[in-house]
């Protein structure tokens, strides 16, 4: 990389910025002086009793127009059913009934494993330490043993007379230990795993509650999957109960990254004793606050099978004082979190990152690699005709990034305008139409659609930074690029959209700090309409009518935090749009490329599918964003040939994926439609 030059920009863009600033500041101080003229003016004064009239007016129109119109109101009910709906399937309605409670009480599994779960008290309300214990009681599995280690001070001495009651009655199941000190969360869970006897070791909240079927269904799992660290999906409840969800966090399969930028797998964790024999403790004392999430980085490293289960079955009270509620309750979790991912990531040989907090929540996480060496990032764009797209592409390419090592790979298809010819001669340096005149009958590849390539020269608009592939024959989005990837002398390629203009300085080390990971394959950026609504924040697979794939969060507004804050941080996904997406070109090569015969559609998702199968993990990064004016150079026409057409191509995608198709996306929680792109819930039909 030229870092001077770079530099340079830098402090033209800091200098024009500081520069804009100033004008809006003085603009800013005119309109003030405007508006205090008027505001202090005798009319203002005396009108302000009329004002005040009018705008009660206004308010009370408005309100009745929001309660009598019948489409609010339809939406409201269908609203307010849709919640009723949920609590009944997801709260305490949700219990199993008698019948199903004997069931599973009866049932013999091949492992009995004792799960030994820990509980460490501190000044345990005792409403909230009788739920607990009683939830622990109900359970439908019972080779269980309760741990509990009290550190409550003198002036909650009930709390281990209350466990004492519990303990002499639960047949030597629960075992209670009255701490010396209190140690704090992770001291007093310490203390309780001393107390464990079970293969394997279950973590819970001295406040909150297990659903009945919790260790069942674990059990279940272990049995059949062999999994040796388990979670499940949970939810927050208030003051009146389990009917009373706050919210419902359902999450995906173990997804490494995710679990860097925010540790969504929290409640229950379950695993096997094994997993912690190199370890001397459970929990590193020195972590207070965030103990949960560098347990879970440790462990889920060392586990051989991470197994979720898409059930609510974790119950996480709200209250005054609670991580749930608040976490300025317990500001010293931010920095143990942060703590814990660096030390996380240390381990695994990362030096030089930067963890810094994002705007959805403190303990959601923004990392920042090293990128590694000066890697050349090859930039494939397709184009046809569209000059002003291109130039808008380009020239955003060429302003705004501060990475310097990089080609850009047009790979010319069939344009017919005397503008993009004239646009091409400037980016050149010299005539375009002469040139390609001049251009043998085929190109390096040998194949009738390779015509060759012309470079840029030294005089170019580009400097050198552009060549120009022309493609000959019949649009097949796979084929144009492949052959643009024949001409890329990069070691990273990143196809891009030629109707897309980029938005962060930082994009391409933000892509590139991934792609160089030996476990990465595709990694996918963050693309807005011109309107800023959101056009590709991942990809999930089986969603949309076709049920081939979709994008998530699509068309939300740029601003929003997405489910559970996932628009801020990045993680694992599926696939990722091949309007951006950057990938090492030894794996692209190793894969083949995009498949020819998704010509026009699909093509990118089968292509972060085939990476997959090698164990690669794709990436969705939030931070490297552009703006992809997708309707102006494809549109969306699915009428005629072009549904045919379409229609072609996700048969062939859904029998290809058949398999993957059934299982359903690991990244995304069955609970959810896949008829929605905004995580709504998959609720029965007569909840619709």
């Amino acid at each position: 990389m030229d870092y001077k030059s770079a530099y340079e920009k830098e402090k033209e863009r800091c200098a024009y910025l500081t520069d804009r600033l100033s004008q809006v500041e003085e603009e800013r101080d005119v309109l003030q002086a405007r508006l205090d003229f008027i505001q202090n003016s005798a009319f203002w004064k005396m009108s302000k009793p009329f004002r005040k009239a009018i705008h009660f007016c206004i308010r009370q129109a408005s309100r009745a127009r929001r309660v009598l119109h019948p489409r609010d109101l339809i939406k409201k009910l269908k609203y307010k059913k849709r919640e009723r709906q949920a609590g009944l399937q997801f709260g305490s309605a949700s219990f199993p009934d008698q019948a199903e409670i004997t069931a599973q009480r009866e049932k013999v599994f091949p492992q009995m494993v004792r799960v030994s779960i820990l509980v460490p008290l501190w000044n345990t309300p005792e409403e909230f330490l009788r739920d607990m214990i009683t939830s622990v009681i109900n359970q439908t599995y019972e080779n269980w043993e309760l741990c509990l280690g009290d550190g409550s001070d003198e002036e909650h001495s009930y709390v281990g007379q209350i466990c004492q009651k519990y303990a002499a009655q639960a047949g030597g199941r629960i075992i209670y230990q009255k701490l010396a000190k209190n140690e704090g969360i992770a001291g007093n869970t310490n203390q309780c795993y001393k107390l464990a006897t079970g293969s394997y070791i279950g973590l819970f909240d001295h406040d909150d509650i297990l659903h009945p079927c919790a260790l069942y269904e674990y059990v279940k799992a272990i049995n059949e999957t062999g999994a040796d660290f388990l979670y499940c999906d949970e939810a927050t409840f208030g003051g009146g109960g389990l009917d009373n969800l706050i919210n419902m966090h359902f999450k995906p399969d173990y997804a490494p990254d995710t679990l860097h930028g925010n540790n969504y797998i929290c409640h229950f964790s379950v695993f096997s004793r094994q997993l912690l024999e190199e370890d001397t403790e459970l929990f590193r004392t020195s972590l207070d606050g965030s103990q949960d999430h560098d347990m879970i980085l440790r462990l889920t490293d060392r586990a051989e099978k991470v197994v979720h289960i898409p059930r609510l079955l974790y119950y996480w009270r709200s209250h005054e004082g609670s991580v749930a509620a608040d976490i300025e309750a317990k500001p010293y979790a931010v920095e143990a979190a942060r703590r814990a991912v660096a030390d996380h990531l240390e381990k695994h040989g990362f030096r030089d990152f930067q963890i810094s907090s994002t705007r959805a929540f403190p303990t959601i996480f923004r990392i920042r690699y090293q990128v590694q060496d000066d890697p050349r990032v090859s930039i494939i764009i397709p184009n046809r005709d569209h000059s002003e797209d291109l130039k808008r592409c380009i020239d955003s390419i060429m302003d705004r990034s501060t990475y310097d090592n990089y080609e850009m790979v047009i790979v010319e298809n069939g344009s017919t305008s005397q503008e993009i010819r004239e646009y091409y001669s400037r980016l050149l340096g010299y005539d375009y139409e002469n040139a390609v005149q001049q251009l043998p009958e085929h190109g390096v590849t040998d194949k009738p659609w390779d015509r060759g390539v012309m470079e840029a020269s030294a005089s170019g608009a580009a400097g050198l930074r552009v060549k120009i592939v022309v493609y000959e024959g019949e649009f097949n989005y796979s084929r144009i690029n492949n052959l643009g990837a024949e001409y890329a002398t990069g070691e990273y390629l990143l196809l891009l959209n030629n109707d897309t203009q980029v938005i962060t300085f930082d994009w391409m080390e933000e892509l590139l700090m991934y792609a160089q990971r030996p476990d990465v394959g595709a990694v996918g950026a963050k693309l807005y309409y011109g309107d800023h609504t959101i056009q590709h924040a991942g990809v999930v697979i089986g969603m949309g009518a076709h049920g081939t794939a979709g994008h998530t969060h699509y068309k939300h507004n740029f601003r929003d935090l997405g489910y559970m804050g996932r628009l801020c941080y990045a993680q694992n996904m599926s696939a990722v749009t091949g309007a951006c997406l950057m990938v090492k070109k030894s794996l692209y090569r190793q894969v083949g490329g995009l498949e020819e015969s998704f010509a026009v559609s699909l093509n990118d998702v089968d292509f972060c599918l085939r990476l997959r199968e090698l164990g690669k993990l794709n990436i969705f990064t939030p931070f490297a964003e552009l703006y992809h004016y997708e309707s102006e150079s494809r549109g969306d026409d699915l009428h005629g040939a072009n549904a045919d057409r379409y229609n072609q191509e996700a048969a062939r995608f859904r029998e290809r994926w058949k398999t993957l198709l059934e299982q359903g996306d690991p990244y995304y929680n069955p609970n959810f439609t896949l008829e929605k792109s905004d995580y709504s819930l998959k609720l029965p039909d007569s909840a619709r």
